[in-house]
């Protein structure tokens, strides 16, 4: 109970205030954009959605359990995929098209519609490749030791997820992709996704590394942190395989948001 608290209690549960005040004020600018541009009213699905997606986005970033998913991988995990999966598509469907074309001017050129097709597929691409990046032991252990760099990456990931996941859900007809180009996109996603999935799963199946975030958050406790995690956590979260039910929950999570997407569209 000791340990708990002072890793909980003791220093480092705290709600991100600047972050909620940014979320508050785009859920302020949003609803006005509602309210005067467009004749949806701020109860219908929609805005529902989207002030679901800032809701979610907060909990997991600014919250305590920001703190809490970094105690195991697997529980990072949930948190990134939450992030990267689940908060864009609701993002996107929370904004409706009348909102998007008082903002942008909609252009049906061929040219146009070219550039935009490599945009996103090039977004899709450098995403994969960040996300493997961000979790080799080596980055991994950088980003605990650094907080501005982990919040840069972070936040700009999910820049590049919000593109990814554009073209399979926007209602735009001018930017969604058709049926079979979006099956292949979808398809794509996956695959791409992979690698960093995989990377955790093998882990587990060799040896698994030890956590750097957990090693940053306790480092004052003078405690090893194999010790700590079996303290703190049930079994699952504090063994080895851990980093293999990280890549499972990762592809499981991406894996049914893709259906729920794809499946919703196809209706």
């Amino acid at each position: 109970m000791n340990i708990f608290y002072d890793v909980f209690v003791g220093q480092q549960l705290s709600w991100n205030v600047p972050l909620l005040l940014i979320v508050v004020v785009i859920a302020i600018i949003y609803a006005s954009s509602i309210i005067f541009l467009t004749d949806v009213k701020v109860y219908h699905r929609q805005p529902i959605l989207f002030f679901l997606s800032l809701s979610l986005f907060y909990v997991i970033m600014g919250s305590p359990l920001a703190t809490i998913s970094h105690l195991s991988f697997s529980l990072h995990m949930i948190q990134m995929s939450i992030l990267y999966f689940i908060v864009p598509p609701l993002l996107i469907t929370g904004i409706p098209s009348a909102l998007w074309k008082r903002f942008w001017k909609i252009s049906k050129a061929d040219s146009k519609g070219t550039r935009q097709s490599l945009i996103l597929k090039a977004a899709l691409i450098l995403f994969s490749v960040l996300f493997f990046m961000y979790h080799l032991p080596a980055v991994l252990t950088f980003l605990s030791n650094n907080p501005v760099a982990y919040h840069v990456m972070t936040y700009f990931l999910l820049i590049l997820a919000v593109l990814m996941w554009w073209p399979l859900i926007t209602r735009d007809t001018s930017h969604r992709l058709s049926g079979e180009q979006k099956k292949k996109y979808a398809s794509l996603s996956g695959i791409l996704l992979m690698p960093a999935c995989l990377l955790f799963i093998f882990s587990a199946i060799i040896d698994g590394v030890n956590n750097p975030f957990l090693t940053q958050i306790t480092a004052h406790l003078c405690i090893p942190t194999e010790s700590l995690s079996a303290e703190i956590l049930p079994p699952p979260f504090h063994t080895r395989y851990d980093q293999g039910m990280a890549g499972v929950l990762m592809l499981g999570i991406h894996k049914v948001t893709l259906m729920v997407v794809m499946g919703k569209k196809e209706k």
